[in-house]
């Protein structure tokens, strides 16, 4: 119980002290801790649980009432209700850690933290958003809160393989990664440089990224900044492999991964020695990263290239798997990522095929994305992205051959 006392006293305090630098006329330092001191008493002293802490919350309610009054009186109105609600939330944190809820409590407590403090941030992002950054938003609930959990979790299909909640659970994870970097982007905003606009532009969509600094290559002056940009942006595509077969396969990942993480050290080893030629650059705005279209044309190519890759080994063996690969990675690594992280999870494929398929699919994206460099950069982009891409397409083919 002391122990328990002694925790909430301090995430009192650590809500205090925020609620204190920032000048709250209605709770500081002391205050807070004397909340969540109050919310571990109650919840660990009471017999009868329910009525207690509701008594307690209905207390803590009503001083915080008294506190705007008399500040009201006093002559300093403030509408917002930011310190009353943390206060209740502290005391339900004080209630949480008597309860043997300490890890929640925590949680809460950082959470709280952080919406106290970066206020003016968050105040602005929410300002600058515009029509298409909701309708994003909006999009990721429908397809996450709705369309998932109505999808029955069985398979179907002539090998068992087309699941269609793993299926759209895979659109959601693509979506929400976009939709994280896209956010990520949009707080950064013109203080992201070269680094920041190739990270966040991997995780985006490294082939758009392309694209766009390939367009931006034709300017003398730009042509090292957009190449750094390229190079980081090819190299994140393996962290964020890595993150899918995390995230979708974790009980394969130690058998998966390895070559992959080996490949993705080398990508950002000539990532970094094409940023040593970069100059600063600002990251031009980016559209929303995903529409209902993208996120179901993604869901069916998942599910061609799981019901591709389970037909090609039937009837053509590791070659026709290979081809399959290479072509759905011309334009998309995640969805031969995920559907063969699936098969390989399940014990449809060995996980020594797996990250080879895999890989080719990576190594297939890279030559796509030379070809969007020749085609809207012209020779001089070319020229300069090839030696980077060249020795990534040697190191990952030495992989596949010599691996074990």
């Amino acid at each position: 119980m002391v122990q328990d006392l002694l925790i909430a006293a301090a995430l009192g305090l650590l809500i205090g002290l925020q609620r204190e630098w920032s000048k709250s006329r209605v709770a500081g330092i002391r205050t807070f801790a004397l909340i969540t001191l109050f919310g571990a008493l109650v919840g660990g002293l009471a017999e009868d649980f329910t009525m207690a802490v509701s008594a307690g919350l209905l207390a803590v309610a009503a001083l915080l009432v008294v506190a705007n009054v008399a500040k009201i009186r006093a002559g300093a109105p403030d509408p917002g209700m930011t310190t009353e609600f943390a206060a209740l939330a502290m005391y339900g944190v004080g209630v949480a850690v008597t309860r043997g809820q300490v890890l929640p409590a925590f949680v809460v407590t950082g959470c709280v933290a952080v919406l106290l403090q970066f206020k003016e941030p968050l105040h602005a992002f929410a300002s600058n958003m515009q029509e298409a950054d909701i309708r994003a938003g909006a999009r990721l609930a429908l397809i996450a809160l709705v369309i998932l959990p109505a999808l029955p979790d069985q398979g179907y299909g002539p090998y068992g393989v087309l699941n269609p909640f793993r299926i759209w659970l895979m659109v959601v994870l693509i979506v929400g990664i976009s939709l994280a970097a896209y956010v990520s982007y949009k707080l950064l905003g013109a203080r992201a440089g070269s680094w920041a606009a190739g990270l966040l532009g991997g995780l985006i969509s490294s082939t758009a990224t392309t694209t766009t600094y390939a367009q931006r290559a034709l300017d003398p002056a730009r042509l090292a900044g957009s190449t750094a940009v390229i190079v980081t942006a090819s190299a994140v595509v393996f962290g964020r492999v890595l993150l899918e077969i995390g995230v979708a396969g974790p009980a394969v990942f130690a058998q998966t991964a390895p070559p992959i993480a080996v490949m993705m050290f080398v990508m950002l080893v000539l990532a970094y020695l094409s940023q040593r030629k970069a100059v600063s650059m600002e990251p031009e705005p980016e559209e929303p990263p995903s529409t209902m279209k993208t996120a179901i044309a993604f869901g069916l190519m998942y599910a061609i290239v799981l019901f591709a890759i389970a037909a090609s080994r039937r009837y053509f063996g590791s070659a026709g798997m290979f081809a399959v690969a290479a072509l759905s990675g011309l334009t998309d690594v995640d969805a031969i990522t995920l559907s063969t992280v699936n098969l390989v999870e399940s014990g449809g494929l060995a996980s020594e095929l797996g990250w080879r398929l895999i890989l080719t699919g990576i190594l297939s994206n890279l030559v796509f994305k030379a070809g969007i460099v020749a085609v809207v950069g012209r020779a001089k982009a070319l020229r300069a992205v090839a030696p980077y891409f060249a020795a990534a397409l040697i190191c990952g083919t030495l992989l596949m051959f010599f691996w074990r």
